[in-house]
């Protein structure tokens, strides 16, 4: 009786393992489906790949923008000569000293055409296609990850049931040995029953292996390093879906974000034939302009002394021209001509107007300008670029009639494969029950010596296949309900 009631109530564990989502030993961290989506949207690094795409056409925006604003450069340079004097045309020219000389110059310009203006609106355009991207990224990897969230606990559920199964077969041999040894049971019996515990330790191994695979790919999908003992703890109940087609079309039409990532390129396409065909408007070019320059001799001995030639030779002549005033009669100016004489504030003067360098510049005139172009001919690359441009706006619209083709078709597809996953769960689970209710009675038929061990792993083995049906059915209707989800762009339970 000990071993009857233990063979129920394996039966009994067996049959909930099969029907209900596993659970394990281990007391690592728990993962649930919302953190599991929620890490692989930060780590995942093809989702980051396409989040990169937003930063670059932000930048793009920015220059866009920034192409409307004048362009502003400036200048400030040196410049060193040897105090060499040279030859041209048989006469000599420059100075005896050396020479340093800076510039400087600031300069204004800005370009204005309707290409110009189109820029930002098409930058504008390609960052929301860069966020539907993104969006369309986001719901694609919460697909794959559920999907493989859903792999990983159907494989547990799998183990759960091969560990359940292999406490029967242990059971069983310890059956066998029992009606070995008072005499109801054989030999054969017992090796038998071996031979099924040794096979069910494989098919245990196997499946515990198929367990740790599984998880690594969804750490995969992740992004991040699997910690141990971690636990799947998200449960998915199996209710009959209460959705209507008509609905569920409606909302992918408005919702999916393969879709609408689409019809954001589309829109961006359309910009671009705009652009392209500004460019046979005219470009107004402004500028303006101001600078400066400044000259210092290293050497003033030589101005100096030129300075003080000329003040004595002016003064000579003022002489000169007070004797012949004299002679004629005329006042005499030598107090005025007494004046004239290079005094140390002239020299001082002189140094003091040669003191320039670096920064002591003489101003240049400042300009301005403006000038309208147009391009009359370019060699047919206005028309290319028209063409180019037409062709991809065409591209975009036929991908977009293309995905809502298939979006139609793969909800439609999903809403079928649902539907008949459920029904094919329901009944799983008659066979299940009749399954199970068939190895209770060869159990006990064995147990009293009415049938052989051979009906007892017969009915063992078809109440296996009916828990690992049962299983996969499960999880093929999770993994649908999620195709589905994953089509329509929007949670539906």
């Amino acid at each position: 009786m000990r071993i009857q009631g233990l063979l129920a109530a394996l039966v009994v564990a067996t049959a909930s393992a099969a029907a209900q989502p596993p659970t394990t030993q281990a007391t690592g961290p728990v993962l649930t489906l919302d953190e599991a989506v929620a890490l692989a949207v930060r780590n995942n690094p093809q989702h980051l790949q396409t989040m990169s795409a937003r930063s670059r056409a932000g930048a793009a925006l920015r220059s866009a923008y920034g192409s409307m604003l004048p362009s502003i450069s400036t200048d400030f340079g040196t410049q060193y000569r040897e105090g060499r004097k040279q030859l041209f045309a048989g006469q000599a020219f420059g100075s005896e000293s050396d020479i340093l000389s800076s510039s400087a110059s600031l300069s204004v310009s800005a370009q204005l055409s309707m290409n110009s203006f189109m820029g930002p609106r098409q930058s504008r355009a390609n960052l929301d296609a860069a966020e539907a991207d993104i969006t369309s990224s986001a719901s694609t990897l919460r697909s794959t990850v559920v999907q493989q969230y859903l792999t990983a606990l159907q494989a547990q559920a799998r183990a759960n049931l091969q560990d359940t199964l292999l406490v029967g077969t242990q059971a069983q041999l310890d059956l066998a040995r029992a009606r070995q040894q008072v005499g109801a049971g054989t030999t054969l019996d017992v090796r038998r029953a071996e031979v099924a515990v040794g096979q069910q330790r494989v098919a245990v191994l196997r499946e515990r292996n198929n367990v740790e695979i599984e998880l690594l790919k969804l750490f995969q999908q992740i992004g991040v390093a699997q910690p141990a003992g971690v636990r799947l703890t998200t449960s998915f109940p199996v209710d009959e879906p209460k959705l209507q087609l008509s609905e569920l079309l409606d909302m992918a039409r408005a919702g999916n974000p393969a879709l609408l990532a689409l019809r954001s390129r589309e829109r961006s396409a359309d910009v671009g034939v705009s652009r392209a065909r500004s460019q046979w408007t005219p470009t107004l070019s402004l500028q303006t302009g101001i600078g400066g320059f400044s000259q210092q001799l290293r050497d003033l001995s030589g101005t100096i002394n030129s300075a003080r030639s000329q003040a004595v030779a002016q003064r000579g002549s003022c002489l000169t021209t007070d004797s012949i005033r004299v002679g004629a009669g005329l006042p005499s100016i030598f107090g005025f001509c007494n004046q004239i004489a290079f005094s140390p504030a002239d020299e001082a003067a002189i140094r003091s107007a040669n003191s320039q360098f670096p920064f002591s510049m003489s101003r240049n005139p400042i300009t301005f300008g403006a000038q309208l172009s147009f391009d009359v001919f370019n060699g047919f690359q206005r028309e290319q670029a028209i063409q180019e441009a037409s062709a991809a706006r065409n591209d975009a619209r036929y991908n977009v009639r293309a995905q809502e083709l298939r979006l139609t078709a793969d909800v439609t597809a999903a809403y079928l494969n649902l539907t008949t996953a459920y029904q094919t769960v329901r009944l799983q689970e008659q066979n299940q029950i009749a399954a199970r209710e068939a190895l209770t009675l060869a159990e006990e038929r064995f147990r009293v010596g009415a049938n052989t061990f051979v009906d007892v792993t017969q009915s063992r083995s078809e109440y296996e296949r009916a828990g690992t049906d049962l299983i996969n059915a499960i999880y093929d209707f999770h993994r649908a309900f999620a195709v589905l989800e994953s089509a329509v762009g929007r949670s539906l339970r």
